[in-house]
Formats: structure tokens, C-alpha cells, sequence
């Protein structure tokens, strides 16, 4: 299992140089410095980024945003009910400075009220902490600062790119662009069951990146603090850069783009304050713009190893939205994600010796239609 998990890592690093290598080659510039996603994650250039834009002297200044009200009712024993709204909005600002290009970002979120007693349900989820125990079949809010940052651009000839990415609240170079960000899940308004083996990161403190970009090919490396945010929402946590991790993203064409990542996590979560952990990811989105709509999808593998004792987590994700007649939206969700014991325990304090281990994969379809 070991073997083939790390063939189908390594073909895909293979596939994706490959497929670039034959693409039509396009300028540094034009494919990898337009912003509108959290930290510098990619997605296709073809994917629409609706937004509200207004010239102010030499600055140009976006905002955009997504919101939902929702009331789950969940009748199985491990279900609850729950009337909540998940959110994000994100203003920037973005204008030439020297030889480049400097661009200013925030992110924040009214989930610390919008969403009560610190989370919402959400079956077979696990991660983090609500009132010190462990959240069991839910999900955390996000904090209400989810993205604090600077970003600047300098072209270095008609063909190269170098980014300098600095954010006290940020998203590192892992995984792909996060959940709440990806036009794949654009309509969804709840988290991935996978979400803590693949971009649980889209929210870290002290976070600085460095990343080339040779055409349609950017190589990163970042520094960040690794302990997840904390259950208090309406702060900004802070913590020493004791984190790192690289991404490799390529964007071959206007409607392709596929990253591999790898992290070396420090301490991320509470109730296991000794335990490290590596993570690594890779992840492949498709876009296809047609009359009228677009149709976005995205396939994502990650995987968490315990670095005390080995323990992995994997999950698979595959989800796509199509928007078609300009106000009408489809979507749907598969996963399949590890589970520890740690889910079994409940919403309880863990017994004193506790030894987290993995169970038996949770899986999920979801699917949806507005209109």
C-alpha cells in the first residue's frame, strides 16, 4: 500500500511536468499573479472571479465575498440540528510599485457568531477543540481574521516570477487552494471531511513564502507557525515559525491546474501538543467555461503521518460545480476520509493514556441543485 500510494504520487508529479512541457507556453506574468484566492494557491486562469472592482488613484480595489444560511436537521443518533450561516469576504487592493507589482489582502469571517456553541454539524468530522473536548461529528468556525497579507510580484524578464508572500494570518504553500475558495465548492456551504489532511493550513500565523515561477511551473517554500488556530475566533493567534512545507504548481493551459505539496507540521493540534506531523497532498482542477455558466471540478488526495509514531490519515476528495443559464448551480461531493478512535470518544474529555488510532474511513456524498 505504502508503494503504490507513493507511485501514484510520483506519476502524478510526472503527468503534471509532462503535460506541461507539451502546453502552449504563456509568459510567467500572465498566469500565476492574479490573487483572488487565499494565500498563493492557484486555480485555472478560466475560472470567473466575480467581484466588485473601482479604480482609486493608482490603485485598484476588489471585494468579494460568499455567504449562506443554513438549517441542517440530521436525524441519525450522531446528528444534530442547527440553524447557522457560513461566510468569508475578502477585500484587496493591488497596484504597480517599482519593477512590480504589490498587492494587499484581508480575509475575514462572522463565523465566531454566526455559527454558536463553536461549531456546526457535520458527520464523521474531527478536528480541534470546542469548550477543551474534542469536536466530534462537527465542524469549527473559522476565525474572523482568516487572512491578513502582502504579496509582491517582480517579473524578472518576459518568462520568470518572483513572489514574496508575508502574512501575521495566512495560507501557507500546501495543499490546494482551500475549500472555501475553490470555485469546485463555490455552492457548498459546509467543510470537506478531509479538510484536516488537505488544506487545514489556509489559516496560520506568521506566515512567509517565496515562491519561482518559470512560465507555467512555480516552485514555493514556506515558514509558518504549525499549531492550529485556537477556539477563541475573534483573535489573532501568534506563535514562532517552527513550520515548513513546498508546493509545485503547474498551470499548463487556461483551464488546468495541479499542485503537489509536502509540510513538515509542528504541534498542529491541541490535544496532542507533542505530536508532529508531516502532510502531504496533491490535487488536480479543470475548468470549462461555456455559454452562459462554467463548470469547475477538482480532485484531491492529502495525507497526514504522525511523526511519533507513524500513524496515517489519508482522504480522497472529487467535487464540481456547473453554473449554467448565468443563475443556476449544481453541485456535488465525494470523499472518502481516515477516522480515528478519537471520533468514537465523542465530545468528551479523552480518557487519561488515550492512544489515537486509526478506524475505519468515513464517506461522503453530497449533492445539490439551486435554481
Amino acid at each position: 500500500m505504502k508503494i503504490s500510494r507513493l507511485l501514484l504520487f510520483v506519476l502524478f508529479s510526472l503527468a503534471l511536468f509532462s503535460v506541461a512541457s507539451n502546453a502552449q507556453q504563456g509568459t510567467a506574468d500572465s498566469s500565476m499573479d492574479h490573487h483572488a484566492t487565499s494565500g498563493t494557491s492557484a486555480e485555472p486562469n478560466s475560472i470567473p472571479a466575480p467581484m466588485v472592482m473601482a479604480m482609486k488613484g493608482n490603485w485598484m480595489l476588489m471585494f468579494h465575498g460568499n455567504a449562506f444560511v443554513l438549517d441542517t436537521q440530521q436525524s441519525s443518533p450522531r446528528g444534530g440540528d442547527k440553524l447557522f450561516s457560513t461566510n468569508w469576504f475578502m477585500p484587496m487592493a493591488q497596484r504597480s510599485l517599482g519593477p512590480g507589482q504589490l498587492t494587499i489582502r484581508a480575509m475575514f469571517s462572522l463565523e465566531p457568531a454566526t455559527v454558536t456553541n463553536r461549531r456546526y454539524p457535520l458527520l464523521f468530522q474531527q478536528g480541534e477543540t470546542a469548550y477543551g473536548v474534542p469536536i466530534a461529528d462537527g465542524q469549527h468556525p473559522h476565525d474572523f481574521f482568516m487572512e491578513l497579507a502582502a504579496l509582491y510580484d517582480l517579473p524578472l524578464g518576459e518568462n520568470n516570477l518572483l513572489t514574496f508572500y508575508v502574512a501575521p494570518e495566512g495560507d501557507p504553500a500546501i495543499g490546494p487552494t482551500a475549500y472555501p475558495h475553490r470555485a469546485s465548492a463555490s455552492e457548498n456551504p459546509v467543510g470537506a471531511l478531509g479538510h484536516h489532511q488537505q488544506d487545514s493550513t489556509h489559516i496560520a500565523n506568521d506566515v512567509v513564502t517565496l515562491g519561482f515561477t518559470h512560465r507555467m511551473v512555480r516552485l514555493e517554500m514556506s515558514g509558518f507557525h504549525g499549531r492550529e488556530p485556537d477556539e477563541f475566533r475573534w483573535n489573532i493567534d501568534q506563535g514562532k515559525i517552527d513550520s515548513w512545507s513546498t508546493r509545485l504548481t503547474v498551470q499548463p493551459k487556461q483551464n488546468w491546474s495541479g499542485q503537489v505539496s509536502y509540510g513538515r507540521i509542528a504541534s498542529p493540534e491541541a490535544l496532542f501538543p507533542t505530536e508532529d506531523q508531516a502532510r502531504t497532498t496533491a490535487s488536480l482542477m479543470y475548468n470549462r467555461p461555456f455559454q452562459h455558466g462554467n463548470w469547475a471540478s477538482t480532485a484531491v488526495w492529502g495525507r497526514t503521518r504522525s511523526l511519533e509514531d507513524s500513524a496515517k490519515e489519508n482522504s480522497y476528495l472529487l467535487e464540481s460545480t456547473v453554473n449554467f443559464r448565468e443563475k443556476n448551480y449544481a453541485w456535488i461531493r465525494l470523499e472518502n476520509a481516515g477516522r480515528s478512535n478519537e471520533l468514537l470518544i465523542g465530545e468528551h474529555p479523552l480518557p487519561p493514556g488515550f492512544n489515537e488510532e486509526l478506524t475505519l474511513p468515513a464517506q461522503n456524498v453530497s449533492l445539490s441543485k439551486l435554481f
